[in-house]
Order: structure tokens, then C-alpha cells, then sequence
């Protein structure tokens, strides 16, 4: 049966169970002992909300599909009209290609052709694997052309709540500044956390609603940042990010058809949005030069 989301490649370990769909590269399952960590999606449906997926070579918004790179004026096509920006980059709702692949890690590459508001050629290649430690995701991007490249990475995992509903759960993050943003969602500055945008300890999801990014993460000794969403049962889900990760997104869905606060997103990035007007943390990849970002999560 051909699935709209693509192939599915189910990789297990011990009681961890994960599916990769091929379109996207996308998380479209992981359960731990049978319990569901992400919100999953049907494999003959699309995502509602990008769940899973590998958000290149931009995440987060761009406005109006404009910007400027190595003394050209470019524009991609505006996918959110309402808000006239292009979200979330050009190759979520590509088909990747298995590349290789075990009982307990897959890699898919993908290819980004070149466009004439994206005139580059960037090579990508995600691999998924599981093992004593959760579930560990690595993407890696070359630029296979002649001339530099502007390049940002995020993911869009949907956690799931752990049976209870999401003001059961509580949130924690390791960042110390919060982005302001316009009626676009685009950013405006930044400011300290304080109130409930201050989750360097655990706080409480119950009324409240996010679809904002945090920036300076505090890392640990090994250099990560962390996002932990507490269970009512006591249980965590942990998420981490490698040092690659300079922002996260947190979206608790309220606005979102298909979510509606069914889960939360809690997302690693290595910029926010409208990166590629902004410059800020924007990647310049050189020709032949390569890009790893590194995240995880685990049950605990």
C-alpha cells in the first residue's frame, strides 16, 4: 500500500518502539513500554501540524518569503498566507530516501534541488536511532554546490500529554530570554523570562498557552540544553539538544486545528524565526562544508 506519508520504517529496542515516515523524515511514532511520547499520526493522513518533521533550510517563519543572500534578492513561495510567511522551510513535505537502515536506526537523505527563490544545493541526511539512552535524531547538511549557502534547522515533535489533559502536565526549560514577536509571530527583540515564560524550574501548563521561542539556553557540562514536560503520573519526558541548538520553540496548540492542546511541541532549533532577513544565528554553509545538529529524547 502506498501511504501518503511515505514509506514507514519501525525501529524497536528493548520496550521502545519508533516509525519514521518517509515523507518529512518525520517522527510519526515513539511509544516506551506502549505509551505514547509523541502524538502520533495516521500513516495515510497528513500531519496536521508538521509533527515529526525536519524543518530546513529554515524553521520557523520568514516574512513574506523575502531575503537577501550574497547580494541577492530572493523570494520563496509564502506558504502561511494569513500571516504572509513562508513556514518552516522546503523539504517537510518532501519524499526522503532510505539511505541505510537497522532494527534500531535509520538514515534518510534528501536532496533540496535548486529554486529560484532557494538557488543552492544542499545535501541533508537525518538519522534516527534507538538505544539504552532514548531515542537519538542527527541531521547532517552539506553544501554539494559552488557558492555559500544560508542554512537553519529545527524539528517539530508533538509530545503527548501521558494520558492526562495538558494543564496536568508541567514544563521546564533551560533558557534564560524569551522572544518578543509582532501580530506576525515574528520577532520584535527579546527579554529575560519572567512569570509563566520562566521555565528554568518546572511550571505548571494548566491556562497556559504558548507558541513562542526562548533564546541564551543554559547548557550543561556536556554542553546541551534541556526541556523536560512532567507527567501527572510523575513520569518525564526529557528532551535535549546539542549545542548546535541556540533556541527552542514551545507550542502548546491552542490555535492549531488537528491540536488544540492535545500535546505540546517543544522544538530545537538553531535559530528563530526570520532568520535569513535577520542574519541572527543564520548559518553560512561554504561550499563542501558540512552542519551537525544533534538532539534526543527519553522516558524517565
Amino acid at each position: 500500500m502506498n501511504f501518503i506519508s511515505g514509506d514507514q520504517i519501525t525501529l524497536t529496542s528493548g520496550d521502545q518502539v519508533a516509525t519514521i515516515a518517509t515523507l518529512g523524515a518525520a517522527l510519526r511514532e515513539y511509544t516506551v513500554g506502549g505509551r505514547e511520547v509523541v502524538i502520533p499520526f495516521p500513516a495515510d493522513e497528513l500531519p496536521a501540524a508538521f509533527h515529526g518533521m525536519v524543518l530546513a533550510p529554515w524553521p520557523n517563519r520568514l516574512r513574506d518569503g523575502q531575503y537577501e543572500f550574497g547580494g541577492r534578492e530572493l523570494q520563496v513561495p509564502v506558504s502561511e498566507p494569513g500571516r504572509g510567511t513562508a513556514l518552516h522551510g522546503m523539504v517537510s513535505f518532501a519524499h526522503w530516501t532510505v539511505e541505510s537502515r537497522t532494527d534500531t536506526d535509520v538514515t534518510l537523505a534528501y536532496v533540496l534541488a535548486a529554486s529560484p527563490g532557494y538557488p543552492f544545493q544542499l545535501s541533508l541526511a537525518t538519522t534516527y536511532a534507538l538505544g539504552e539512552d532514548g531515542l537519538t535524531i542527527t541531521t547532517v547538511a552539506r553544501n554539494v554546490g559552488a557558492e555559500p549557502l544560508p542554512y537553519g534547522l529545527g524539528f517539530h515533535p508533538w509530545f503527548a500529554p501521558g494520558g492526562t489533559p495538558l494543564d496536568e502536565c508541567t514544563l521546564q526549560l533551560d533558557a534564560a530570554s524569551r522572544v518578543t514577536v509582532d501580530d506576525r509571530l515574528l520577532p520584535t527583540g527579546k527579554v529575560p523570562v519572567e512569570g509563566d515564560f520562566d521555565l528554568r524550574a518546572a511550571w505548571p501548563l494548566k491556562d497556559v498557552a504558548f507558541d513562542d521561542a526562548w533564546l541564551d539556553v543554559i547548557p550543561d557540562a556536556e554542553g546541551r540544553s534541556w526541556a523536560r514536560l512532567g507527567w501527572a503520573d510523575g513520569r518525564t519526558v526529557e528532551i535535549w539538544a546539542d549545542a548546535e541548538a541556540k533556541a527552542w520553540q514551545i507550542c502548546t496548540g491552542d490555535e492549531v486545528a488537528g491540536v488544540r492542546r492535545a500535546g505540546v511541541a517543544i522544538e530545537p532549533m538553531t535559530c528563530i524565526a526570520d532568520a535569513f532577513r535577520t542574519g541572527d544565528d543564520l548559518i553560512t554553509l561554504e561550499p563542501g562544508a558540512e552542519h551537525a545538529l544533534s538532539w534526543g529524547i527519553r522516558l524517565v
